[in-house]
C-alpha cells in the first residue's frame, strides 16, 4: 500500500493515563493504536503476580480500558497492537476474546510468542556480594522484533497482543505489514523504528517531562495529548498529535525523546540497526515535526535478553536530623547502630549510609531545618535485614541525638529484584505469530546481520571565539533528558542553536561531565556525539547498581539525572546568555 499510515500511542508504561485509549480513538483519524505497558521493572512486577496466580502475568489495566473502547475501535476500523501480554500473551489474548464475545464485538485476536526463555535459562550468575548464591530467574525474555506483529496483521487480526518485543516494534510491525516491507528494507524499517521510539513513551514527546517547559503556556502542558506518527512508504514520518489536544510537538520535544534511553549513533534492534546520526528533524507546521533521512543497517547477530531475578532482601531507616550539629548527630547515631548491624542475625552483606543535607541555616520551617540520614541494608537472608535491625533504631529514641525521630516505623524488610541484560544467538529463539484460529506462523530471522560497532566520533564544529563568560547554570543554554538501562543511565544533552552547539561540543567532555556530577567520578562515562541533532549522549555505566528494582540510589531510574546536570554552574560565554 502507498497511503500514509497513522499510528498512535495510548500508553507509555503500565499505569499511564487510563482515558488515553478513548481519547486517541475519538480525537482524530487513526489506522493503528499502540500501547507500551512494559519496562524492566514491570516485568518483575508481572513475574511476582504470576507466582501468586499462574493465569496472571499480563497488564490487567488494558482489559479494563478495552472494555470501554473495543466497540469504538471496531466502528472506526482501528487496529490495536499492545505489549500488554507481558509474561502471558496467550492468556491476555484469550481474555480479550472472552471480552469481545461478551460485548458482542466481532474481532480477530492474535498474539506473538517466542520471547519467553525463562525455562531455558533457569539460573543466572552469582551475585558479586559475598555469600550470595545464584537465584532462579523469575522472568527471562528476549526482545523480539516487529515481523511477528506484521504477520498477525497481514492475516487480518484486529488486535495483536505481544509479550516482550522491542518498544519500537509496536510501530515498525504495523508499518511493515501496511507497506509490504521485507526484512531487508533496512532504511524504511529504521525510519519506522525511530518513529516507534518517539511514540513509545506517550506524552513525553508531546511536552511531558520537557527541559524547556517554561517556554510554553502552562495551560498547554497541564494535560498533554498522546502522540501519533504519520508514516510514509519510504519510512519518513511526521510526529504530531490530535487537533485540539494539549501539549507541544516541536523539534525540541522530539529531540528530547529521541535521545531518551539511547547510547551511541547505532540504535540496535531485532530487525534493524537505526543510525541516529542520520536523523534529520524539521518543523513541519504547528505541532508537526518531520523525521527523515534515517539510514538503517543489518541488525546484530544476537538478540537482547532481559532477565529479572530476586536479588535478596532490603530494608531502610531514615533518621531525621534537625537544626545544629548535623554532622555530629549523624556520627553519633551511626556509631550506635553499629552494634545492631554487627549482632542482628549477622551483619548484612551490604550496608549503606547517605547523609542528605536538605537543611538550611535559620530555616523558617522545621522541615527545611532538617537533614536526612538514610541507612539501607541488603542481604540474601531476610532475617539479616528484619525487624531486629529497624527495631534497634527505634530503641535509640530516648538515647541518641537531640530531636531524634525517624520517617517511618520499623518494618521487616522486603525482597528486591535485579535486572540483567544478556544476549543470545537468534537461532535459540522461536519467534511465532499465533493467529486467532490457532495457526502458528514461524517468523524468519533477518537475511543478514552485522556485529554492532561504535561509530567513530565525528569532527566537532569550530569552537566559539574567546570572549567574556559568566558563571551560570548549564540549563540556560542546553536541554537534557535522562533514563535507565539496567544498571546504566544515559543523559542526552542538546543545544538549540548552532553557537550553543559549538560551545557545548567542546566544553562538555566526559571528564567535565564527571566534574559536574560528582556521583559519577569513579564510574565509566562514555560520550557519543550526534552533530545532526546538536546533541551529546552520555552513558554512565553502573550508576544504578543492579537496576531500578534494586533501588540503589535516590533516583533509581535516573529520571532527574539530566536536570541535576542542567542545574550545575559553569563558565558560559555571555554571548549565549
Amino acid at each position: 500500500m502507498t497511503g500514509v499510515l497513522r499510528v498512535g500511542n495510548a500508553s507509555g508504561f503500565y499505569g499511564d493515563r487510563f482515558d488515553a485509549l478513548r481519547e486517541m480513538l475519538t480525537g482524530g483519524e487513526l489506522d493503528v493504536l499502540t500501547g507500551d505497558y512494559l519496562a524492566e521493572l514491570t516485568m518483575l512486577i508481572l513475574a511476582r503476580d504470576r507466582l501468586k496466580d499462574p493465569a496472571a502475568g499480563y497488564a490487567r489495566t488494558f482489559l479494563r480500558q478495552l472494555e470501554e473502547c473495543l466497540g469504538l475501535a471496531h466502528e472506526r476500523s482501528v487496529r490495536i497492537v499492545v505489549n500488554a501480554g507481558g509474561l502471558n500473551p496467550a492468556g491476555l489474548a484469550d481474555a480479550v476474546r472472552k471480552l469481545a464475545d461478551r460485548l458482542g464485538v466481532p474481532v480477530r485476536v492474535a498474539h506473538v510468542e517466542g520471547d519467553d526463555l525463562t525455562a531455558a535459562h533457569p539460573a543466572g550468575p552469582d551475585s558479586a556480594r559475598p555469600g550470595q548464591t545464584a537465584t532462579g530467574s523469575l522472568a527471562t525474555h528476549a526482545y523480539l522484533g516487529g515481523f511477528g506483529i506484521a504477520a498477525c496483521l497481514r492475516e487480518g487480526a484486529g488486535i495483536v497482543v505481544t509479550g516482550r518485543v522491542s518498544d519500537a516494534a509496536l510501530v515498525s510491525g504495523p508499518a511493515a505489514a501496511h507497506f509490504g516491507w521485507g526484512p531487508g528494507d533496512y532504511d524504511r524499517l529504521a525510519g519506522a523504528v525511530v518513529a516507534g521510539h518517539l511514540l513509545e513513551c506517550g506524552a513525553q514527546v508531546t511536552g511531558g517531562n520537557y527541559a524547556f517547559f517554561t517556554d510554553h503556556d502552562p495551560d498547554r502542558l497541564r494535560r498533554p495529548g498522546f502522540p501519533l506518527a504519520e508514516i510514509h512508504p519510504d519510512g519518513t514520518a511526521v510526529v504530531t498529535k490530535h487537533p485540539g489536544t494539549g501539549g507541544v510537538v516541536d523539534v525540541g520535544t522530539v529531540t528530547a525523546q529521541l535521545l531518551y534511553e539511547t547510547a551511541g549513533a547505532r540504535y540496535a534492534g531485532p530487525d534493524v540497526t537505526a543510525r541516529l546520526d542520520t536523523v534529520r528533524l524539521s518543523q513541519d507546521g504547528p505541532d508537526r515535526v518531520r523525521v527523515e533521512g534515517v539510514r538503517g543497517e543489518a541488525p546484530p547477530p544476537t538478540l537482547k535478553v532481559g532477565r529479572n531475578r530476586l536479588g535478596g532482601h532490603r530494608n531502610e531507616v531514615a533518621f531525621v536530623l534537625t537544626g545544629l550539629d548535623v554532622e555530629r548527630k549523624a556520627a553519633l547515631v551511626r556509631s550506635q547502630m553499629e552494634d545492631a548491624l554487627g549482632t542482628a542475625d549477622g551483619r548484612p552483606a551490604e550496608v549503606r549510609w547517605d547523609l542528605v543535607r536538605t537543611d538550611r541555616p535559620d530555616a523558617p520551617t522545621e522541615e527545611t531545618a532538617s537533614a536526612l540520614l538514610r541507612l539501607v541494608v541488603r542481604d540474601p537472608r531476610p532475617e539479616a535485614v528484619g525487624r531486629a535491625l529497624t527495631g534497634a533504631a527505634v530503641e535509640l529514641a530516648l538515647a541518641s541525638y537531640p530531636g531524634f525521630h525517624v520517617l517511618a516505623p520499623p518494618g521487616k524488610g522486603s525482597p528486591y529484584g535485579v535486572f540483567e541484560a544478556a544476549y543470545v544467538p537468534r537461532d535459540g529463539v522461536a519467534h511465532e505469530a499465533v493467529l486467532d484460529d490457532g495457526r502458528r506462523l514461524p517468523v524468519p530471522a533477518p537475511p543478514d546481520t552485522r556485529v554492532l560497532a561504535a561509530v567513530p566520533e565525528p569532527p566537532l564544529p569550530a569552537p566559539l571565539p574567546p570572549g567574556p563568560v559568566r558563571r551560570a547554570p548549564l540549563g540556560l543554554v542546553a536541554g537534557a533528558r535522562s533514563g535507565d538501562k539496567g544498571g546504566d543511565a544515559n543523559v542526552g544533552v542538546w543545544a538549540r542553536d548552532d553557537d550553543a552547539w559549538r560551545w557545548l561540543a567542546h566544553e562538555l567532555t566526559a571528564d567535565r561531565f564527571r566534574d559536574l556530577l560528582p556521583e559519577t567520578r569513579a564510574l565509566t562515562v562514555v560520550r557519543h556525539v550526534l552533530p545532526a541533532l546538536r546533541a551529546l549522549n552520555f552513558v554512565v555505566e553502573g550508576v544504578l547498581g543492579e537496576g531500578v528494582a534494586a533501588q540503589a540510589r535516590f533516583d533509581p531510574q535516573a529520571k532527574a539525572l539530566g536536570e541535576w546536570l542542567r542545574s550545575r554552574h559553569l563558565d558560559i560565554p555571555e554571548a549565549l546568555l
